[in-house]
């Protein structure tokens, strides 16, 4: 392991005195300032956002170690997206990068930039004007357990005798049940559909089961993400919450905006190291 410190990048953006002082003010996820680095190739402007970090963290081994730490990898996490907020409000175009990319050098990182160059403008030309923003469905139908009470006394079928009786009202509920699912899953796709028409782009993401779900009641069937313009984003949450409206057993929620980190395709970290 090298004692040199690593080069840790968070975003590529397009060089603007407004990106570059606001970098100058900012600290990373070890603490370190961050500046801009610039590839071989200036016009049009173009950099990385990075920050120098110990290797003893940051190499491969160690890192791999501490993504299994879940209190480091949420600081990490933190810290990473921090730098990237405080960039997008700045008002530059960012193109937020994978947690973790880390390059040997900033020689190493330039090369990078210039040779994914023309793909990474592309990208901020797609992104600029853009943010993201989450919508997670969540469905709580009112419906009646299996085991819940059966006595005919209380669910009344007449001409039936108790066995026949507590099949026939197993069946109902049974039915109750689909039936409010099924009203729930109708108004999601409803959701899904209206939040498609005011967002130009949808990234699905698996629905969060277990400790990711939360506390609050209800299944989470729908985790996606949207890009949707600037200037439309009240418009959008208002869409949205419009749709939902009036559902029984249907629970939105909206999140961001956020920089559209769903929507710029990265590099997988480490990949574009050297030794």
């Amino acid at each position: 392991m090298s004692d040199t410190n690593l080069v840790y990048a968070y975003a590529v953006l397009r060089r603007t005195p407004e990106a570059a002082a606001a970098a100058a003010h900012l600290r990373g996820v070890a603490g370190e300032p961050i500046h801009l680095v610039d590839p071989a190739v200036t016009s049009p402007p173009l950099a990385f956002a990075v920050g120098p970090v110990p290797p003893a963290d940051y190499d491969d081994a160690p890192l791999q170690a501490h993504l299994d730490d879940l209190d480091w990898l949420e600081s990490t996490v933190r810290s990473h997206h921090a730098v990237v907020a405080a960039l997008v409000a700045s008002g530059a175009a960012v193109l937020p990068l994978r947690l973790a990319t880390v390059y040997r050098d900033e020689d190493t990182a330039r090369q990078a930039l210039d040779t994914r160059r023309g793909y990474f403008l592309s990208l901020l030309d797609r992104l600029t004007g853009h943010v993201e923003l989450g919508v997670k469905i969540y469905a709580a139908p009112d419906i009646t357990p299996p085991e819940a009470d059966t006595d005919p006394e209380q669910d009344p079928v007449t001409g039936l005798g108790v066995g026949r009786a507590y099949q026939v009202i197993r069946r109902r509920r049974q039915r109750r049940n689909e039936e409010a699912w099924r009203t729930v899953a109708q108004a999601a796709a409803r959701l899904t559909e209206t939040a498609g028409t005011l967002a130009v782009d949808r990234v699905t993401h698996t629905p969060e089961r277990g400790s990711l779900a939360g506390t609050a009641p209800g299944t989470n069937i729908g985790n996606d993400a949207y890009l949707v313009p600037k200037d439309r984003v009240t418009a959008f949450r208002a869409g949205i919450l419009t749709a939902a409206q009036g559902v029984p057993g249907l629970r939105v929620e909206i999140t961001g905006p956020w920089a559209p980190y769903s929507f710029a395709l990265q590099p997988e970290p480490h990949e574009e190291t050297a030794a």
